[in-house]
């Protein structure tokens, strides 16, 4: 199974993917790349990406800066190209957006049976790191990243190990306490 295939945008296994006015050379070459991953790994950096984008896109705005930082993890934790990279966070960035809610659940779940614990902890650590990215974590973007914590069922110790390096980024913080 490629990348498109754990994505959920190409066709069913066996199937050809049919060309498109968009394909230049380039992208055809990007994606023989793509496929030409693991099949275990292909899945991996697809869910990984798509996690990303849950915290990026939680309060329905995913900045440039979130975009740039998810390249940049996805490049660095998967070993890939930046074009490689770029191709992934977009694929994954364009599927959260058409069927975030529904997928979701389904997608971290399946990160969370095939992931390692301090690949659980590493994604924790990057979730914060995008969702800082722009110079400030949401109550949105925090709380998407409890859920996704929640998910992946992983010690809650492990949630707060990754929130501390970033706790001057959380609006709670930033904002201090309303006043009475």
């Amino acid at each position: 199974m490629g990348l498109f295939e754990a994505l959920g945008i190409a066709g069913k296994a066996g199937e050809k993917r049919r060309e498109t006015r968009g394909d230049t050379k380039t992208v055809r070459k990007i994606v023989r790349k793509l496929e030409a991953l693991p099949p275990e790994r292909a899945r991996y950096l697809a869910a990984f990406a798509y996690v990303l984008t849950r915290v990026a896109n939680a309060d329905r705005i995913i900045h440039d800066v979130e975009v740039a930082e998810m390249e940049r993890l996805v490049a660095e934790n998967g070993g890939l190209s930046e074009d490689l990279a770029v191709l992934v966070v977009q694929i994954a960035k364009a599927q959260n957006q058409l069927l975030g809610g529904t997928e979701d659940y389904l997608v971290t779940r399946e990160l969370a049976k095939v992931a390692t614990r301090e690949q659980k902890q590493e994604l924790l650590r990057c979730l914060f790191a995008v969702a800082a990215s722009d110079g400030s974590i949401s109550v949105a973007e925090e709380n998407e990243i409890a859920r996704i914590h929640s998910e992946l069922r992983i010690p809650r110790a492990d949630l707060v190990a990754a929130k501390e390096p970033f706790a001057e980024y959380l609006e709670t913080i930033q904002k201090g306490p309303t006043p009475t």
